[in-house]
């Protein structure tokens, strides 16, 4: 078998830097599987459906952004090779949610959250910090995130217009997604978190979607 490359701190950090503007720049991200809602007929939508729809659509998107920088910050403090190699594949399969939310958000007339870089930014060093505790906390935060997302994703689909299948098709993709990302993360060692520390990542989750609905 052919020795893996070693990465210095440097070249770390200019891959991590390169993973930021490839998942805050537009349409930077390039998905390795074809967007769920190619094949699927587009609705008519009124204007107040389709703000709505985006609004949803907007806090999903940034909820990847927060996936990406999660997963990229526990990536450089992973102490485990074995660890690190599982956020890195999971940063890679959460590119496609990340530019299948973008193409439909734009597809409505509408636009990724202003305040991307700010929750990139904050959810870099949430990663960072858990990987720096150790390789079971952090995976355990995988697993608690991932649950809160399924979450979310199961109160959007209740959500959305019966008629917009395309948006539909994406979110149920992206749920069958996420609940793998839980399930292996606490296969490979991730302690399972307490209620009351979920309870607190419930609240920080409600105050990024109260706030990028609209922007």
């Amino acid at each position: 078998m052919p020795n893996q490359r070693q990465y210095s701190p440097a070249d770390r950090i200019l891959m991590q830097a390169d993973a930021a503007l490839r998942t805050l720049l537009p349409f930077s991200g390039q998905p390795n599987r074809p967007n769920p809602a190619v094949l699927k007929t587009d609705a008519e939508l009124s204007e107040s459906e389709a703000r709505h729809v985006a609004g949803l659509m907007r806090i999903n998107h940034t909820g990847e952004v927060c996936a990406q920088a999660l997963y990229q910050g526990q990536a450089l403090t992973a102490r485990l090779p074995r660890v690190r190699q599982a956020m890195e594949r999971a940063a890679d399969e959460e590119i496609d949610h990340l530019a299948w939310c973008e193409q439909r958000i734009r597809q409505l007339g509408s636009h990724t959250s202003v305040l991307n870089p700010l929750f990139y930014g904050l959810s870099f060093g949430v990663g960072a910090s858990a990987g720096l505790l150790s390789d079971r906390i952090s995976l355990g935060f995988v697993a608690a995130t991932e649950d809160q997302v399924c979450k979310h994703l199961d109160d959007h689909l209740a959500q959305l217009p019966e008629a917009d299948q395309k948006s539909r098709s994406i979110l149920e993709q992206m749920r069958e997604d996420e609940a793998h990302h839980s399930t292996v993360a606490l296969e490979a060692g991730g302690v399972r978190f307490p209620a009351p520390v979920k309870f607190g990542m419930s609240l920080v989750a409600k105050l990024m979607t109260k706030t990028t609905y609209r922007l």
